[in-house]
């Protein structure tokens, strides 16, 4: 036989909770459970009233929305044009068609001139384009607001960088005629 002997408690059993302990228990999940149904109570409440707020009443210093709070932004700071011209940058092969998209792409928006520069990959497509600005005018302005966009810029690709070496004349203007 072994000389260990078996713990003071009797069977090694954690003791069974008492009256006492019951009611401590049962108290502490009765207080969860109502601060659970407070909690959702009041987010209720807040949701009703249209969300958190700085007083009794509605201001400036309360929380708003995210597209709300740039679209505030936007017209305070007079930005609504630049941002409508962006948003066309952005859906550019929507406004001019796919094949004109691939070739050519906006550049930059002048919004003094109210002028759009467009760069073509080739002098073939620049002509194309400049053909068609008058439509594309049209079309931008019937998108973005009349008086928008008074004219379209149209520019070539970039001529090759000029090396200036033994082959070259002095005051040469180069391949001029082909890329520009």
């Amino acid at each position: 036989m072994s000389d260990e002997k078996p713990p003071a408690g009797g069977s090694g059993k954690a003791p069974e909770p008492s009256g006492v302990d019951l009611a401590r228990v049962a108290l502490r999940a009765a207080r969860e459970a109502a601060r659970a149904r407070g909690d959702a109570a009041q987010q209720k409440k807040q949701a009703r009233r249209g969300g958190l707020r700085s007083g009794a009443r509605t201001d400036r210093r309360d929380p708003m929305a995210l597209g709300a709070a740039i679209n505030r932004l936007l017209t305070e700071r007079g930005w609504e044009a630049p941002a409508a011209v962006g948003g066309v940058m952005g859906r550019w092969p929507e406004i001019v068609g796919g094949d004109v998209a691939k070739h050519c792409e906006p550049e930059r928006y002048d919004e003094d001139e109210r002028v759009l520069l467009v760069r073509c990959d080739s002098t073939a497509w620049a002509t194309n384009l400049r053909l068609l600005a008058p439509t594309l005018v049209a079309r931008l302005n019937d998108d973005l607001g009349h008086g928008t966009v008074r004219l379209i810029k149209v520019v070539g690709p970039g001529g090759p960088a000029r090396r200036f070496g033994p082959l070259r004349a002095p005051g040469s203007t180069g391949p001029g005629d082909t890329y520009g």
